[in-house]
């Protein structure tokens, strides 16, 4: 079992930057991958970063590309999401989630935090 919970999240301006992160409960923490999602209202929840357990490989959604960093501390159990550049269609609720294999599909994910909105203002 896994527990999940994310921060971090708050209002700020088109171009500012914020950091997730995403504090996980549980000895295990280090042989998961690790995902973000997000979903805006009215949308599909949808992916934007994951990181394999060790951290050697990480993936983007192409809307994220050179904008957002995920990373991750298996000393700490965090994994985070550095956000930089942001648009006013970054505005969404954040989620982070824990699959025993590295992915962009959300059904494979096992394990989710309660999410955290990011607000991004034109």
């Amino acid at each position: 079992q896994v527990q999940l919970v994310e921060s971090g999240g708050g209002l700020v301006q088109a171009g500012g930057s914020l950091r997730l992160s995403c504090a996980a409960s549980g000895r295990t923490f280090s042989s998961y991958a690790m995902g973000w999602f997000r979903q805006a209202p009215g949308k599909e929840r949808e992916f934007v970063a994951a990181i394999s357990w060790s951290g050697g490989s990480t993936y983007y959604a192409d809307s994220v590309k050179g904008r957002f960093t995920i990373s991750r501390d298996n000393a700490k159990n965090t994994v985070y999401l550095q956000m930089n550049s942001l648009k006013p269609e970054d505005t969404a609720v954040y989620y982070c989630a824990a699959d025993a294999s590295v992915g962009a599909d959300r059904y494979e994910y096992d394990y989710w935090g309660q999410g955290t909105q990011v607000t991004v203002s034109s």
